[in-house]
């Protein structure tokens, strides 16, 4: 390539960026299209389109991006200037641009969606690393600034929240089309459409991720607690629990919970010869489907509970970045939430109940039907900016107080 047209290609590049805000301000007035499960799979049949997928993608993907990026902007300036934020700030500029070049192309001329899953697969790699490089600039932050007041550490909570979801769900819509029309037929699993598994075995989903958390666990402590599994199909008790699920966002959720109630476990019966079963329970009803997952680890505070799904707060000794012998047992502080967004994605949630001194219980609520399960996506609107102009204002409860109010200096002071 001659050195004119390298220029000349720096020059539509510079101008390319210069108008990525008046983009994402026009893509972003535009609200996100929830899916449902139903529609995932109903779509995704024999009868797909790529044509349409196409044409729906190249609209869609801009808005969920853009709707997120407006978002960043929020965020607080020491926050946004760190490096690892500013990295996956310009991973998200790049990738909104090259899906903005397929607006005004024709899914008809040759070559247009072979290219386009090409684009799709590299903004997939390239957000490969958008967890842990945002949690990293979460850590230079408070490494620099130490303790935030509560209205940032909440603004920081609620954007996290969000921004991961809107993560979730693009990674979603990528998966999907790439699958659906260039993967492969897994043997293993013949009822998969794309990433979804119309008859997702729970249970085998449950062992599986049993199996890998023991692992893990056997490497850092040389053991691991047993599993006892139990199931119930209150539609129809002599079934096996068959639900239309993503295996790998159940895998994930299951398999941080299995981490850390073997953790708990076994430090919290160091002393002891033999460890405590953790045990599951998989309960399919009418409209929900419900995992119970209980340990021995003994238990933490009710006070800690929320702050276990803060992306601000670990219990576990921070591992360091770059360490990719082998995965953590925890550390990072991001996966509860992030499981939890994972629950939360298809309206189902997650919730730890726990008795101190004692032990844990998660549990996972799943939407038992397929079209019950629509996508749950952040919006830039009114009501998001509210939530990130709270003020800090006093509290309509008493404040506890260690040392009780002396009324008699208060009546000498009158």
């Amino acid at each position: 390539m001659s050195s004119k047209m390298k220029f000349v290609r720096s020059l539509l590049k510079t101008a390319a960026l210069a108008n990525v805000p008046k983009h994402i301000d026009y893509f972003s007035k535009f609200s996100p299209s929830p899916l449902s499960m139903k529609q995932f799979l109903d779509f995704g049949s024999t009868n797909a389109c790529e044509r349409t997928s196409f044409a729906f993608l190249r609209q869609e993907l801009p808005v969920r991006l853009s709707n997120i990026m407006k978002e960043i902007n929020l965020l607080p300036d020491q926050l946004r200037a760190t490096p690892s934020v500013q990295l996956v700030q310009s991973w998200y500029i790049q990738s909104l641009m090259e899906i903005l070049e397929f607006l005004d192309k024709s899914p008809d001329d040759q070559g247009v969606l072979e290219t386009f899953v090409d684009v799709l697969e590299a903004i997939r790699d390239r957000h490969n690393e958008v967890v842990p490089t945002m949690a990293q600039g979460v850590i230079e932050y408070k490494d620099t600034f130490g303790q935030q007041d509560a209205v940032t550490d909440h603004n920081i909570q609620y954007f996290l929240d969000r921004f991961y979801t809107s993560r979730i769900s693009i990674r979603m819509l990528i998966n999907q089309h790439t699958l659906v029309f260039y993967g492969h037929t897994n043997p293993a699993h013949p009822n998969s459409i794309g990433c979804i598994d119309s008859m997702c075995d729970v249970t085998e989903v449950v062992r599986d991720a049993y199996e890998s958390a023991k692992m893990l666990c056997e490497q850092y402590y040389l053991g691991a607690p047993e599993l006892e599994l139990r199931q119930m199909n209150a539609n129809n008790v002599k079934e096996r629990i068959y639900i239309s699920y993503i295996p790998s966002h159940l895998y994930h959720m299951l398999f941080e919970l299995f981490k850390n109630a073997m953790r708990a476990t076994i430090e919290n019966h160091e002393a002891s010869r033999t460890l405590p079963p953790i045990k599951v329970m998989v309960s399919l009803g009418k409209e929900d489907l419900s995992i119970t997952m209980s340990d021995r680890g003994g238990g933490v505070p009710f006070r800690k509970i929320e702050r276990l799904f803060s992306y601000m707060y670990s219990t576990a000794p921070r591992p360091t970045f770059g360490e990719k012998h082998r995965a953590p047992l925890a550390g990072f502080g991001y996966g509860l939430p992030i499981s939890r967004l994972y629950a939360r994605y298809f309206q189902g949630d997650l919730q730890l109940y726990s008795m101190e001194g004692f032990g844990t219980d998660a549990v996972i609520h799943l939407k038992a039907l397929s079209t019950d399960s629509v996508e749950r996506l952040p919006v830039f609107n009114k009501t998001a900016l509210r939530h990130y102009k709270l003020s800090l204002e006093a509290d309509d409860w008493c404040i506890p107080s260690r040392e009780p109010l002396n009324l008699a200096i208060y009546r000498a002071s009158k």
